[in-house]
């Protein structure tokens, strides 16, 4: 099974993650939905992505938008139907996009049969496809928090017993020690990858080998043997592209995550660059200025060490983060500017791009009040911290700055009443920049944050340097200017950006004099020592 992953197409794709509820309402009921997606397939195409990850999308109570699921072969009436997915997955395909499922094994929905059935009875066949420990009302088996707030545990009184839970009370977690339960979810995915889908994003899948009574959620030591298990049972019996969420995951995971024989994942999302700017120790709600001489020795330790040995996936955005040109650019002066070229600097590296919707456009952040949000993780942070003596202020500094939310605003299609994503009342609040920041506008700019990142998906089809190439991080100390040079047979690719809003000198001008320049994010290139805001260029050496 050697060299499985060496020419996968994933490779030398473009994935773009769509959030179903804000992406497109094809009917009115102010909720993003499938055949919304389907409407939009032209414009996917446009971009020049490959493949779709959709944020869940199966029949769920929706306490977490989604990521609580009631039954995996069954879509949500919210989104459409089963059959609405099969076309999706056609019509996509027609595109030359696949569709790559968000799948949720390490808990469901308190809704889901199996846990209504787990909760008849100790003696039921589904109770042990839980964690439960037996105890007494109000004595909890440990003092473990859940990640929502509140206990890790949540009483029975009918089974005397607790069940553990690492997210809402309302997502049970599932027992992977039980062979059943490992069984059972294989089969579904098998049942999905004989409809056609691209792969699968794995929420929280370093969560699945917990061992609660030692206080041990991430990591436990039957992780790679279960996710081996899986992926020998089901990923490997098809051409698809796998990609697991490990906020515990280090280089020396990663390697066995993404192994190059194919037999865990193709890659997974790490989150080590996306903690810098949180006060190291705490929670993410706890604000620090980006350490940017740190950012990039991570994201250099990553390149390097992956290299040849695993696959890096490279993304700034998704459904759970702020948005990236509010977080590290400059969404006001220096919006486009700044989007284009965090853009080129994610974009030049090796692993496999990620464009979370909205991104393409320069969409932001926004500020609600706090009835407006719809997080749950939100919403409880909020409670507690009035609890525990923070300034009603300060909270809401944090939640403007990191809040899930962010994210989960509309898509701005056009200038038009709702954004051209409804026809009805959205079921969040649009971002008021919407006239400014919108799909129909960048598409007619041929200078606009769109078209900028659309040839940045053709430079990466164009050159295998972007897929193939060694990294190698230069100026490692300066405080202003990321730049590094990938490498590839011959092929030289050198990509230079100022990563703040004041003009900074480059020493580097003897390496880039007389060389082809790929790329800019300024109309007028220039060939100077003198990088303006938020410069970014690509130049072929």
């Amino acid at each position: 099974m050697a060299d499985r992953n060496e020419q996968k197409w994933w490779k030398t794709s473009v994935i773009y993650q769509i959030y179903p509820r804000s992406f497109k309402d094809s009917d009115g009921d102010g909720i993003g939905d499938l055949n919304g997606i389907i409407e939009k397939l032209d414009y996917l195409e446009e971009l020049g992505i490959d493949a779709v990850w959709l944020s869940p999308v199966c029949k769920s109570p929706q306490d977490d938008n989604g990521y609580d699921i009631s039954d995996y072969q069954d879509i949500d009436p919210l989104f459409g139907s089963l059959q609405d997915m099969e076309r999706l997955i056609k019509e996509a395909g027609e595109h030359g996009i696949k569709i790559i499922m968000d799948l949720v094994l390490n808990h469901t929905s308190d809704e889901h049969r199996w846990f209504l059935e787990a909760k008849k009875s100790k003696d039921n066949p589904y109770h042990d496809y839980y964690v439960w420990r037996d105890g007494e009302e109000g004595v909890l088996p440990n003092d473990m928090r859940a990640c929502f707030g509140g206990p890790a545990w949540e009483w029975v009184p009918e089974l005397s017993q607790y069940y553990f839970h690492q997210f809402s009370v309302k997502q049970p977690d599932l027992n992977w020690e039980n062979e059943a339960v490992r069984r059972e979810i294989y089969e579904m995915i098998l049942w999905w990858m004989d409809k056609g889908v691209g792969g699968f994003r794995l929420d929280v899948i370093d969560q699945i080998a917990k061992e609660p009574d030692l206080k041990i959620t991430g990591n436990g030591p039957r992780l790679h043997e279960f996710i081996r298990e899986l992926s020998r049972e089901t990923f490997q019996k098809g051409d698809i592209v796998t990609v697991g969420e490990c906020w515990g995951a280090d280089t020396e995971r990663a390697k066995l995550y993404s192994a190059p024989d194919g037999s865990e994942f193709s890659m997974v999302f790490q989150f080590e660059h996306i903690m810098l700017d949180s006060v190291p120790g705490r929670e993410k709600w706890d604000l620090a200025p980006l350490p940017f001489v740190k950012l990039k020795e991570v994201l250099n330790k990553w390149q390097c060490e992956l290299q040849g040995s695993g696959w890096n996936s490279l993304f700034w955005d998704n459904h759970d983060l702020p948005r990236i040109v509010s977080r590290w650019g400059n969404d006001k002066e220096y919006r486009t500017e700044s989007a284009k070229m965090l853009a080129t600097v994610l974009h030049g590296m090796q692993g496999t791009p990620y464009i979370y919707q909205g991104e393409e456009l320069g969409m932001t952040n926004t500020d609600y009040e706090i009835g407006e949000y719809r997080d749950i993780e939100t919403l409880h942070m909020y409670e507690e911290r009035l609890e525990a003596g923070y300034s009603k202020e300060e909270i809401m500094r944090s939640i403007h700055a990191k809040g899930r939310d962010n994210a989960r605003t509309p898509m701005q299609w056009n200038c038009g009443e709702g954004a051209g994503f409804t026809d009805g009342t959205p079921w969040i609040r649009i971002n008021g920049n919407y006239g400014e920041i919108n799909a129909e506008r960048e598409l007619a700019d041929p200078q606009s944050v769109f078209h900028y990142y659309k040839r940045l998906i053709h430079l990466r089809k164009e050159y295998p340097v972007f897929v193939h190439g060694s990294f190698q991080l230069l100026l490692e100390d300066d405080p202003n200017i990321f730049a590094y040079v990938r490498e590839w047979e011959g092929v030289r690719l050198l990509v230079l950006c100022n990563f703040f809003g004041s003009e900074t000198w480059c020493s580097l001008k003897e390496m880039w004099e007389g060389k082809k320049w790929l790329l800019c994010n300024y109309q007028d290139a220039e060939n100077e020592e003198i990088l303006r805001p938020y410069e970014a260029r690509m130049i072929l050496l």
